[in-house]
C-alpha cells in the first residue's frame, strides 16, 4: 500500500515537472513594463509548445530570457520579425518605411525623448525579434539594451531565447 502510494506521488510530481517544464507555466507581472495591457502584480501562464509549431507572430506577448542580466524571464510585445525593417522616430515605430498601429501603448513621459526613442533603420536578423513593452517610457527592451563589456546596443532577442506565448485573456 505505501509503495503504491509513494509510486503514484512521485508519477505525479514527475509528471507535473514534465508538464511545467514542456507546456505550462505560471508568470508574474513584476514590473509595470507592459500596463495598461498587463496590470502590474497579475498573474498569467505561458504557453511553451505554440513555437515548436512555429514561429512568433507581431503584436504577440512572449516571455523570453532577455540577451543581457539572464537573472530573470522578461514579458514584452514582439514589434519586428525577422528580415523586417524597423525605425523609431520620436517613439513612433516605423516597420519597413510605414508607421505601426499600436493601439496598446502608453507613454507616461510624452514630452520627453528618452534613451531609444530614436532609432536609425534597422534590419531584424533572422530568427531574431525585436520587442518591446506597451508602457514605452517605462520599459526596458530592445530599444536600450547594451552589451555590458562593449557597451553595443543590443536591438535583437534570438528565437532560442524565447521561452513561450503568454495566453492573456484579454487577447
Amino acid at each position: 500500500m505505501i509503495r503504491r502510494l509513494l509510486f503514484l506521488l512521485c508519477l505525479g510530481v514527475g509528471g507535473g515537472l514534465l508538464f511545467r517544464h514542456w507546456a505550462f507555466e505560471g508568470v508574474y507581472v513584476a514590473s509595470p513594463s507592459m500596463e495598461p495591457t498587463l496590470p502590474l502584480g497579475t498573474h498569467y501562464f505561458v504557453n511553451k509548445m505554440t513555437y515548436f509549431f512555429r514561429s512568433p507572430k507581431r503584436g504577440e506577448i512572449i516571455v523570453f530570457e532577455p540577451p543581457i542580466k539572464k537573472d530573470k524571464e522578461l514579458i514584452k510585445r514582439v514589434i519586428g520579425l525577422p528580415g523586417e525593417t524597423l525605425s523609431i522616430q520620436e517613439k513612433k515605430v516605423f516597420l519597413n518605411g510605414e508607421p505601426l498601429k499600436e493601439h496598446y501603448v502608453q507613454y507616461k513621459r510624452k514630452d520627453e525623448i528618452l534613451v531609444g526613442d530614436n532609432i536609425a533603420p534597422l534590419t531584424v536578423p533572422p530568427e531574431s525579434y525585436f520587442v518591446m513593452g506597451d508602457n514605452r517610457d517605462e520599459s526596458g527592451d530592445s530599444r536600450d539594451w547594451k552589451n555590458p563589456q562593449t557597451g553595443e546596443p543590443i536591438y535583437f532577442v534570438h528565437k532560442k531565447l524565447i521561452k513561450g506565448r503568454l495566453l492573456n485573456p484579454l487577447e
